[in-house]
């Protein structure tokens, strides 16, 4: 079982920054791809970023490119997200996941998770 605890949300407003930090326990994450969702009041949760366990290639949504970097230090079972230039849209709950082994673009949706943080909520003001 690998357990993930999301935080680093807050308020913040247009233009601004957050560093989000999911802790992982449990087990070690290396060979986990980890990913970032968010789920924005009235919609449905959709996918932000994901890294591979070596680290290498990323994937981000359309939205957040430019603006958003994932990253990843496995000594620390640690995963970040660095967001910058927030804007009123990127206002949600952001989610933390592990997926056993995935690598490639099926990293790029839901049913590939096998764990899930509760979420941390960010809020942008504009």
């Amino acid at each position: 079982q690998v357990q993930l605890v999301e935080s680093g949300g807050g308020l913040v407003q247009a233009g601004g920054s957050l560093r989000l930090t999911c802790a992982a326990s449990g087990r070690s994450i290396s060979s986990y791809a980890m990913g970032w969702f968010r789920q924005a009041p009235g919609k449905e949760r959709e996918f932000v970023a994901t890294i591979p366990w070596s680290g290498g290639s990323t994937y981000y949504v359309d939205s957040v490119k430019g603006r958003f970097t994932i990253s990843r230090d496995n000594a620390k079972n640690t995963v970040y997200l660095q967001m910058d230039t927030l804007k009123s849209e990127d206002t949600a709950v952001y989610y933390c996941a592990a997926a056993f082994s995935a690598i490639g673009a099926v990293t790029m949706r839901e049913g590939a998770y096998d764990y899930w943080g509760q979420g941390t909520q960010v809020t942008v003001s504009s």
